[in-house]
């Protein structure tokens, strides 16, 4: 079956065709440790575990990479601020690697209850600090960059299509408003090294005399690391680069130019993917606005991880999704009914070729996830359909949904004997006495599904 993909550098749903089959290359560009990574920003993770899947399932041997910006991510585009990193060292009084690898386990361990896929590598900027200095001697030996009070940058009036990615128009960029112009000759150029302002002071900084460049002091710029590690792992040109919709404008439009400059490979990369954002009333999730929620605070809240990957893959990752707490309960409820309709499913040992083909041709028109559930739903609730189990197996490899995983669910006596009185209730047609004790026991923790004359019983 055809692969297909949006990608955001054409335009267009194009046939996946890598470099080197059955070889594929994958560069997702991962988080700023400096903080936890909200369910927005896992959301984004959910996209890129189900892409490997999908990419596996179709028989190619992929190498993912995702990297870890230690140091270099300014608060601002602007190439202005503080360094996240250094920032949230001296607000939490710990090393600036102390804050790095606290924040980088704890994103770890989130996604392992999400059952994402761990990549192949997990490359840290501070650990590739050569490879980021040799990349910008090419670009200087080639002259696209120049030297300012502050730093080494990139000169993008070099480049002919820079901006390609986000369709911009440099000419129509007005200096100060994207960017504050300063000493830059353009307002979209970026800074490739930053000078220490007083060495000494930062937590993280290297001198390039060391790699042979007779630079001041400092440390990288943010576009520079994914362009260096990238390039390292995946070769001067690859097939996939991911990351959130955010990135397109100036991180992804960074990239490309200087990445196609450095190594005169057009295409860079083949396929950009591009993640909407999760949104919260209707805006994008952020400590300003409200709705900022961790995965451990959905745990308090009683919500499984994979009720959260569960409602991640009923939204397609090219349209914004709406996030709150009713909806995910909404998912909630259709996950557990899910798992405890599939529970009682005997193994006869077949496939079932119909839906399997139906399963594949959604997963392979651009990940088209929500389509994927209607298809197993659609599948599940078939009392015609034979070869369910190995099926469903087959389908929860892309899924990840550990949908026949037996769950361990102990149902007080008390509970159980209030089920019973229920339904005999039911059959003596005494819907009002049999709808409270289904409110009580709701007010309890416990639903109750009625499925023809049997009820199942799920946790909340």
């Amino acid at each position: 079956m055809v692969l297909k993909f949006y990608n955001t550098l054409t335009k267009k749903k194009e046939i996946f065709k890598p470099l080197n089959p059955p070889k594929v290359g994958v560069y997702g560009c991962g988080p700023t440790v400096y903080w936890y990574q909200h369910i927005g920003n896992l959301y984004r993770y959910v996209f890129e575990d189900y892409l490997i899947r999908v990419l596996k399932y179709n028989g190619y041997k992929v190498t993912h990479v995702i990297n870890v910006t230690d140091v270099g991510h300014l608060t601002s585009d602007a190439d202005e601020g503080e360094d996240k990193i250094e920032k949230s060292a001296k607000k939490e009084h710990k090393t600036a690697k102390e804050i790095a690898d606290y924040y980088f386990k704890v994103f770890r361990d989130d996604l392992k209850k999400l059952n994402f896929t761990e990549p192949d590598y997990w490359p840290r900027a501070t650990e590739h600090i050569k490879e980021q200095i040799e990349l910008i001697k090419i670009l200087e030996k080639k002259g696209y960059t120049y030297r300012t009070s502050d730093g080494i940058y990139f000169d993008t009036s070099k480049v002919d299509d820079y901006g390609k990615l986000a369709n911009l128009k440099k000419d129509k960029i007005i200096a100060g408003k994207r960017v504050s112009l300063k000493e830059k000759k353009n307002p979209t150029d970026f800074a490739l090294w930053k000078f220490s302002e007083k060495p000494g002071v930062r937590q993280q900084e290297w001198d390039p005399r060391e790699f042979g460049a007779d630079w001041p002091i400092g440390f990288p710029g943010w576009h520079i690391e994914c362009s260096a590690m990238s390039s390292k792992y995946l070769g001067k040109q690859f097939d996939i680069h991911t990351g959130g919709e955010e990135h397109i404008p100036v991180h992804h439009t960074n990239e490309i130019a200087q990445s196609e400059c450095a190594f005169g490979k057009k295409p860079w990369v083949r396929y950009w993917l591009h993640v909407r954002w999760l949104l919260y009333k209707g805006e994008k999730m952020s400590k300003s606005k409200g709705g900022l929620l961790l995965l451990s605070d959905l745990e308090k809240k009683g919500f499984k991880p994979l009720e959260f990957r569960y409602f991640c893959l009923t939204g397609h990752y090219r349209k914004q999704v709406n996030f709150s707490l009713e909806i995910l309960e909404s998912a909630k409820r259709a996950y557990n009914r899910l798992k405890n309709l599939i529970s009682d499913i005997k193994d006869d040992k077949k496939i079932n070729k119909k839906y399997l083909d139906e399963f594949k041709n959604a997963i392979n028109d651009d990940l088209n996830m929500p389509k994927a559930i209607q298809v197993l739903w659609n599948f599940v609730r078939d009392k015609n359909a034979s070869g369910k189990y190995q099926t469903i197996k087959e389908m929860d490899k892309v899924l990840g949904l550990d949908l026949l995983k037996k769950e361990k669910i102990e149902i007080p006596k008390e509970v159980l004997e209030l089920v019973k009185k229920r339904e005999k209730l039911r059959k003596e047609k005494k819907w009002e006495e049999a709808d409270k004790i289904r409110d009580a026991l709701n007010k309890r923790g416990w639903i109750l599904n009625d499925i023809e004359d049997k009820t199942e019983i799920t946790k909340k």
